[in-house]
């Protein structure tokens, strides 16, 4: 079977930074960076994705595109014969369907938010009276058909685009999607930016605070920037291997990997922007922790002039975000289905689709019928595969390619360090083969063990 291309490079950068940029550049970054004293989080969150992020990104991307494959028969073709690297590929796969299980569910509720504010759902029908954005959270969680409703919505939009084919479907639907929500972006945060108060918001966003830091430990801060520069790609279960399958040769590595880091980052901090204004602008506590997204900005949308128009976009927003990984995600699968069983893609997606709506429905319904299911430690279903994806797979997964790629027990420094210079731009130097080797395993396994304790 003849493998895909990207029709341009455009579609293979926005697609790749559309699977890195999703619900935790919006949802966990502004609240994270509250938490961690603002600007000094900042700083520290850019330099771990340089030296960490961006080269493990590179590695998951050489070996997709010198294999021409996905990760099981990735790691197949360059292995050295008779390791077994590749049974880390059906550990991506499995990784994969994971972070789908729950992931669609958080997606569903960016639909929902957008519909809710598109269609008035937080306006009073009192002039005195402010809605309680709390109760309309906690109402949509134990709504089984509301919760199960959109997760399926979420399904079957990311299988039918995937189905199109990769430049059809994927690379051109992605990039509607991506352009759209780089506008909306800049939009909504040159509007928190117009906001009497604003000021204030970006100087605690932004300016360095060794006072703030100190509070709350400055080792807290750094370990919490390498977490979020780890994490923010989705790297460890191939989620980007498979782009680099289908990408051409005319350009190196490491230069790609930093222009989608840079997209990524953008995303990221212009999210900031447009939170912590209006945090300020209407006197709102800018550490809420994860409810900051459900809870706390609609209650600054309610109070805003236009503030069902501003809602409505952000929600669109946040949904944009999280479609373009979900389609990240489902092509990983889809492909693995045609790579490793001969399906063709249209087999593929509706096998995938069953499994992925099926695996799903726990999720869906763990704050209703299922509310009283806890797994690990305590955990809710959500809050159990989130901890199994994020605290497992991807720092193991990681750690895994690192390996393969700068050992000689794997695909080995000098073959990998030929595949990511190959092209025009950016070159990885000798000079980085010890610092790979000795200093980044140690890097993720701190990750590894301070996200178990």
């Amino acid at each position: 079977m003849k493998r895909e291309n990207f029709g341009t490079r455009l579609g293979f950068l926005l697609v790749s930074a559309g699977c890195a940029i999703g619900i935790g550049n919006v949802w966990k970054f502004p609240y994270v960076t509250g938490q961690n004293g603002g600007g000094i989080f900042v700083l520290f969150y850019l330099l771990f994705l340089v030296i960490m992020g961006a080269p493990i990104l590179t590695m998951e991307l050489a070996v997709g595109r010198a294999s021409r494959k996905s990760a099981v028969l990735g790691y197949k073709e360059l292995e050295p014969k008779g390791s077994k690297w590749h049974i880390h590929g059906w550990i991506c796969l499995l990784g994969c369907l994971m972070l789908m299980m729950y992931y669609t569910t958080v997606s569903g509720w960016m639909i929902n938010y957008a519909v809710k504010f598109a269609t008035g759902a937080f306006e009073s029908a009192a002039a005195d009276q402010v809605v309680d954005t709390a109760a309309v959270f906690g109402d949509m969680l134990a709504s089984p058909p509301q919760m199960l409703g959109y997760m399926a919505l979420t399904v079957v939009f990311g299988i039918i685009v995937c189905s199109m084919g990769l430049q059809s479907g994927i690379e051109k639907i992605t990039k509607v999607m991506m352009l759209g929500l780089l506008a909306l972006i800049v939009v909504l945060a040159v509007h928190s930016l117009t906001l009497e108060g604003a000021l204030e918001g970006v100087k605690f966003y932004l300016l360095p605070s060794m006072e703030r830091a100190s509070q709350v430990g400055l080792g807290n801060v750094i370990t919490a920037a390498m977490n979020q520069s780890f994490f923010t790609l989705s790297l460890g279960v191939a989620a980007m291997e498979i782009f680099g399958s289908y990408m051409s040769r005319e350009h190196t590595l490491p230069g790609e990997a930093l222009r989608i880091c840079g997209l990524d980052t953008f995303v990221a901090i212009v999210s900031g922007l447009i939170i912590f204004p209006a945090c300020f602008a209407y006197n709102v506590e800018t550490t809420a922790g994860p409810s900051l997204i459900f809870i706390t900005l609609p209650q600054v949308f309610v109070h805003m002039a236009g503030g069902r128009i501003w809602g409505t976009l952000f929600f669109l927003f946040m949904t944009f975000a999280s479609f373009s990984t979900v389609i990240a995600v489902f092509e990983n699968l889809i492909a693995a289905g045609m790579d490793n069983f001969g399906w063709k893609r249209g087999k593929s997606s509706l096998i995938h689709f069953i499994l992925i709506l099926v695996t799903s429905i726990p999720c869906a319904l763990g704050y209703n019928l299922w509310s009283s299911v806890h797994i690990i430690g305590g955990r809710d279903i959500l809050d159990s595969e989130d901890f199994i994806v994020s605290n497992l797979l991807l720092p193991i997964g990681s750690l895994i390619f690192l390996l393969f790629c700068v050992t000689k027990w794997g695909w080995g420094f000098d073959k990998y360090q030929e595949e990511s210079n190959t092209g025009e731009g950016l070159k990885l130097p000798d000079g980085l083969k010890y610092y790979y080797r000795f200093v980044l395993p140690v890097l993720i396994i701190v990750i590894l063990i301070t996200g178990l304790i």
